[in-house]
């Protein structure tokens, strides 16, 4: 059944048959004009809908792209009446659920859905689905290195890199997606399910935008709503909470552990990577030749590993892809060194708990680099790793004044106005031997177009700053 075509105002609208999702001759308003919305806008026009675009700034770049498409724009305002009156919302995973337009067509009975669930809905085949605090996007991209490696055809998407919906014309019954999920997406999600989903962790975060860490926690668990007993959920046990959350769902349970003992799953022994099973132990790559920096990445890579064998990786593509994958940009980055002084890039340390993981990564002598837009939570909980290792923090962006309250008496605390100037503060407060880490336990937002720009503009100061060395 399809949605309806053509509604005329105020008249009653009918209920849409999801089990037959098709949006032929309908009326479909994306909201927001970033990446997924574009992408979500392409496919709507692909399947035949009429697609208007909305989008709070004046202008996109993307603007002759969408016009050319036949996809109407309407930009600066998200006028009530232009949701009220279609057939179908799609908003991108940056458009908040209480958003007075978005809220208003909901009221209106229009179904609201977002990009990630509009394009599993016609997706083909299976969906490897990763969700977390932190260690999607490390664990996202060697979980598809790892099964390209085995011979599975496994585009890698969703909250890192492609949107999902580019990958609907391609995907076939044989296809695996492995789609990085956020909380955001998550909690416009209806009928997404999961072959195979992962809880890496949880711990607070995004409490600018959800009102509670419960109602964060609730967003993360939709990922398991719609798995059965034919699926596979995939848990931390190093976290009891990810743990619970994963066990209390209808799929069978694959578990993961740095430091807990478990007979079952994928872990570390005698310097190896195993999976413990009831056939015995399979070694599967050394630790050794884990090339990532912070044994806090080491879960990524045992997660990574555990969703990989469900797949049916073999031991020797879960090896070759761990050995020649050096990580991400923006997460525990290594940039360069000068005078001895290393410098790390973990931008995509958004939140309190990813930078304590990456401040605890260094020994003595270490300046950090944090602030932004903050994203709520307990910034005192970093004062601990600060003071055991008598780091520095250079603050910026908005944070700044939390900053200096939070760490007063565990740090020394400068402030600065500018990333270049805070590279500059960092490198003369760091000691000799030590490192200036980027790890800003805060949104980008108030000084960066996102975590990418913020990333690149620490590694165009350090550059700079080597030149000058020469």
């Amino acid at each position: 059944m399809s949605l309806a075509a053509a509604v005329e105002p105020g008249a009653r609208r009918p209920q849409v048959d999801m089990s037959e999702f098709t949006v032929r001759g309908t009326r479909v308003v994306v909201v927001g004009g970033a990446a997924s919305g574009v992408a979500a806008a392409r496919l709507l026009v692909d399947r035949g809908a009429a697609v208007t675009l909305t989008d709070l700034r004046p202008a996109l770049d993307q603007s002759a792209e969408l016009s050319a498409m036949g996809v109407s724009l309407v930009l600066g305002a998200h006028p009530d009446t232009l949701l009220t009156e279609s057939d179908l919302v799609v908003v991108s995973p940056g458009v908040p659920a209480d958003q007075p337009a978005v809220a208003a067509a909901r009221a209106a009975g229009v179904p609201v859905i977002g990009e990630v669930e509009l394009a599993s809905r016609w997706l083909r085949g299976r969906v490897v689905a990763i969700t977390g605090t932190k260690g999607k996007s490390t664990t996202t991209a060697l979980t598809g290195r790892m099964l390209e490696a085995a011979g599975v055809r496994a585009p890698v998407g969703g909250n890192i890199g492609t949107p999902l919906a580019s990958q609907v014309a391609a995907s076939t019954a044989e296809t695996v997606h492995v789609v990085e999920v956020s909380s955001f997406q998550l909690e416009t999600t209806e009928t997404f399910h999961p072959w195979i989903a992962a809880l890496l962790n949880l711990s607070a975060d995004h409490l600018d935008r959800h009102a509670s860490v419960a109602e964060y926690a609730a967003a993360k668990a939709r990922i398991f709503a719609r798995q059965t007993g034919s699926d596979v959920s995939v848990a931390n046990a190093d976290d009891a909470r990810a743990l619970a959350m994963a066990s209390a769902g209808r799929a069978r349970v694959v578990r993961f552990a740095r430091d807990a003992r478990i007979d079952e799953g994928v872990t570390v022994a005698d310097g190896w990577i195993v999976d413990r099973g009831a056939g015995g132990e399979t070694r599967l790559v050394k630790t050794s030749d884990v090339r990532l920096i912070g044994p806090h990445l080491l879960a990524d890579v045992l997660a990574a590993a555990a969703i990989a064998r469900v797949v049916g990786a073999a031991p020797a593509a879960v090896a070759g892809a761990v050995a020649s994958f050096t990580g991400l940009e923006h997460a525990m980055e290594l940039v360069g060194e000068i005078g001895g002084i290393r410098f790390v890039n973990d931008s995509k340390a958004t939140n309190i708990d990813a930078a304590r993981q990456a401040i605890e990564t260094f020994g003595p002598g270490l300046a950090v680099i944090m602030g932004g837009r903050f994203k709520g939570g307990d910034l005192r909980l970093l004062r601990p790793a600060l003071a055991s290792r008598g780091a520095s923090v250079v603050a910026i962006g908005e944070a700044a004044p939390l900053l200096q309250e939070a760490f007063d008496g565990a740090a020394v605390v400068r402030t600065a106005a500018s990333m270049a100037d805070a590279v500059r503060v960092a490198m003369a407060a760091a000691a000799p031997g030590g490192s200036v880490l980027l790890a800003p336990a805060c949104a980008s937002f108030d000084m960066f177009e996102n975590y990418a720009a913020r990333g690149r503009a620490f590694k165009a100061e350090v550059a700079a700053l080597q030149r000058e060395a020469r």
